[in-house]
């Protein structure tokens, strides 16, 4: 399957070349030039099967051409080896649990599948791959987990100094080997921005091979249809048709890029909510039909402040760019600082379930869409673990939080960082020397 990009300045490629470009040399982002369909008939099989067999149906309709189905399954059998749990937080709210991969965030499930894909495609080259990624959180700690040790790899993370929770960071900062820690002065969209600029870099490009694994690389980007579907075939269970809103916490709105792009593969009776903090650039476009990037603001939810997300390209190529057939399937609710603090007492309070502060903004918005919605059931996906957020999470509750030992090991070892100006030269420079 050929792949194209957002821009459509750039021929169409295959797989591996669109893997490891990261970025279209346009400055787009890479999406398949043909979505499968599932009928109905596929999706009451899915409903029968574990995420791990629905990931392979799944995947290999999408990497149909470039990947054997022995090869996808190898893939998505060794990537996908943590559960997805499902359950009610309320009569009509149904959490689908993503925190439970090996760095606790949503994000395990692209990286892990994205780092294998890559393996997949350069096994017998030489030449270092070096992973460059941005993030606002649980990006980092997903991609360096995933690449950690990988033979011939290096991997680069761009963070905005002070701006992401101390847990978050340790998961990646404390590595070491070949992961490479950047503190960025400035904000995530700087982090974003440096990292494009790299990408657009020709000069450098041809010096050091270079990809990217945030949620713009097409190889992480597809894994994640997958767990939505697998929560809408769940809650079909025993063939009822009933209506579904989902809740997507979102940033850089790759999540709801991968679910928009499941709703195009055959999802019925489907809607979605793009649930934001204070960075509200997404929902405004909703309503007003025109997106202007502002600096991102600093929230309780830390891994959503971002000012100018780079997925939302994809979600309009997925519709034309007719905004107003998007707007039938998704709606914007921002949600206060101070209404994520409450939605955690509250949650806590009344179903003894401690949400993190992204997920927290999740729930409230998918209360408040519901209304909307009367015959619908909510499924809220939790993005990560309210252990990752504690200087967050525990004032709020006025109790301590118990560590898991996927964080406990990162709060025993020592930071490896880099402070570098938000600036090209500053990245280029520091990347140049790593070949040296």
């Amino acid at each position: 399957m050929p792949y194209i990009s957002t821009q459509g300045r750039t021929p169409p490629t295959t797989l591996p070349e669109a893997l490891f470009q990261g970025l279209a040399p346009d400055g787009g982002l890479f999406m398949p030039t043909t979505i499968p369909t599932l009928s109905p008939g596929d999706l009451a099989v899915f409903g029968e099967m574990d995420w791990v067999d629905t990931g392979f149906s799944v995947l290999r309709r999408l990497f149909a051409g470039e990947l054997t189905p022995g090869q996808t399954e190898g893939l998505v059998r060794d990537a996908f080896n943590f559960p997805l749990p499902l359950y009610h937080l309320s009569e009509r709210i149904v959490v689908l649990d993503l925190s439970k991969g090996p760095t606790l965030a949503f994000k395990d499930v692209g990286a892990r599948f994205m780092a294998r894909l890559m393996a997949h495609f350069r096994e017998g080259k030489g030449e270092p791959l070096t992973i460059l990624t941005a993030t606002s959180g649980d990006t980092g700690g997903a991609v360096a987990d995933a690449f950690l040790g990988l033979p011939g790899v290096r991997v680069v993370v761009l963070f905005p100094d002070g701006k992401i929770s101390r847990r978050q960071e340790r998961q990646f900062s404390t590595l070491g080997q070949n992961v490479h820690t950047l503190a960025v002065q400035g904000d995530f969209d700087d982090c974003q921005r440096l990292a494009k600029e790299a990408f657009r870099d020709e000069d450098l490009r041809r010096t050091i091979s270079l990809t990217s694994a945030n949620s713009i690389n097409i190889g992480r980007f597809l894994p994640q249809t997958v767990y939505f579907i697998y929560a809408w075939t769940k809650i079909q269970g025993g063939g009822s048709n009933t209506p579904v809103l989902f809740s997507v916490p979102s940033g850089n709105f790759g999540n709801l890029a991968a679910g928009l792009l499941a709703k195009a593969m055959g999802l019925p009776d489907v809607d979605f909510l793009a649930a934001t903090n204070a960075n509200d650039g997404v929902p405004r476009f909703l309503t007003t039909g025109v997106f202007e990037p502002r600096p991102s603001k600093q929230t309780l939810s830390t891994a959503m402040d971002v000012g100018n997300p780079s997925n939302l390209a994809r979600i309009l190529h997925l519709y034309g760019g007719a905004v107003e057939q998007l707007k039938q399937d998704l709606a914007g609710i921002s949600i206060s600082d101070e209404e994520t603090a409450a939605t955690i007492r509250r949650v806590k309070e009344t179903t003894g379930r401690v949400l993190d502060p992204h997920t927290a903004v999740g729930y409230a918005a998918l209360e408040e869409g519901l209304q909307e919605r009367p015959g619908a059931t909510g499924i809220l996906l939790a993005t990560a673990a309210p252990s990752k957020f504690a200087e967050v999470v525990e004032p709020i509750l006025g109790e301590t939080l118990p560590i898991p030992p996927e964080l406990a090991r990162g709060l025993e070892g020592s930071r490896k960082i880099t402070r570098i100006d938000p600036s090209a030269t500053a990245l280029r420079g520091f990347l140049l020397e790593m070949d040296r």
